[in-house]
């Protein structure tokens, strides 16, 4: 294997573990900021005062340093498949501390999972050479790139103005429909990014072109919006849901977009490239696995008894029916009522 893909491999292994630590400590942190105020599904920012939440996000920084060094080094076909490894580590973190339990088939997701990036890893082309960033814009200017980005972009918009205020809290995909679409367009920038200053350490200065400046302005406005739906995804629904279904979609963009911006398989055989496509293939089987053998979380119980008393009166067979202090409703009988049948 290529010395510069070995690096990469190695990084983005490392950066694994830690983004699947801070997916935990996050989830962690969000859950004691819900307890005293609002939640980040409901558009609260408690969990910014919460410390063990600044713990997952200076893990996830480390992560984010560790997976910039990588993309610098190996392709994205090979760096994003490698984030299945996260799911690993989230879903035994998740059993063991937030008590979202992993069934002995889950154990087989997890294998499915490290033999499809094993595969990946063993066949992954080599990275691009690349000698400035005016090359990077011109391939991200593209016809096909372009239409690719304006679908993106489009969809996105769709995800937060239509479906987020009538779904987001119990469809998963509009939160993670919005990170993924997104973290492809971040990874293009940081790999972008990453290029340019590896050309500048090697001598070739990057820093007087403006598309480089334009490249961190994308990858800095991608993150925080990704960031944002995150939080929001991991508050609302399963830790264990989140994590494999955000990878196979993040990572199925990533792929596409690199293949079509930086052209990974320009030059490989046939046989290469169906090797990589069928480890893909076998890390989502994982993925859906593990997802298919996870409880849903648990919803906490309404409790009924701080709503206001209702008394009540009826008329039946000429008889007046008023209620009485022992009189109870039938437990499978629920009444709402608006409040402004009482004006």
């Amino acid at each position: 294997m290529h010395t510069d893909n070995l690096i990469g491999f190695g990084l983005a292994v490392g950066s694994s573990a830690f983004i699947g630590s801070s997916f935990i400590i996050k989830k962690k942190g969000l859950q004691r900021a819900g307890a005293s105020g609002s939640r980040a599904s409901s558009g609260g920012y408690r969990y910014l005062l919460e410390p063990l939440w600044w713990i997952g996000m200076v893990t996830m920084i480390v992560r984010e340093f560790a997976n910039f060094v990588a993309y610098i080094y190996a392709p994205a076909v090979l760096v994003t498949p490698l984030g299945a490894l996260s799911i690993i580590v989230s879903a035994v973190l998740a059993h063991l501390l937030l008590k979202e339990k992993l069934q002995k088939l889950g154990i087989l997701g997890c294998i499915l999972c490290i033999v499809g990036s094993t595969i990946i890893v063993l066949h992954a082309p080599a990275e691009r050479s690349l000698s400035s960033v005016e090359e990077i814009w011109k391939l991200a200017l593209q016809p096909a790139f372009l239409l690719y980005t304006a679908s993106a972009v489009a969809l996105v918009r769709v995800l937060v103005l239509y479906c987020e205020p009538r779904y987001g809290q119990t469809n998963i995909m509009v939160y993670i429909g919005v990170c993924s679409v997104i973290g492809y367009l971040t990874v293009m920038s940081i790999k972008a990014v990453g290029i340019a200053i590896r050309l500048t350490i090697e001598g070739s200065s990057q820093v007087a072109h403006f598309q480089t400046w334009v490249f961190v302005m994308v990858a800095a406005s991608c993150i925080i919006t990704q960031l944002n739906y995150l939080n929001k995804a991991l508050d609302t629904f399963n830790t264990a849901v989140v994590s494999p279904i955000y990878y196979a979609m993040f990572t199925s963009l990533t792929i596409f977009a690199s293949a079509i911006m930086f052209k990974d398989w320009a030059g490989q055989s046939a046989s290469s490239i169906v090797s990589v496509l069928c480890g893909f293939i076998t890390v989502l089987l994982g993925t859906m696995v593990l997802h298919s053998t996870r409880d849903p979380e648990k919803t906490a119980a309404v409790d009924y008894s701080a709503l206001p008393q209702i008394s009540w009166r009826g008329h039946a067979n000429g008889e007046i029916w008023k209620q009485k202090d022992n009189d109870e409703l039938h437990p499978e009988f629920v009444a709402i009522i608006r409040q402004e049948h009482f004006k």
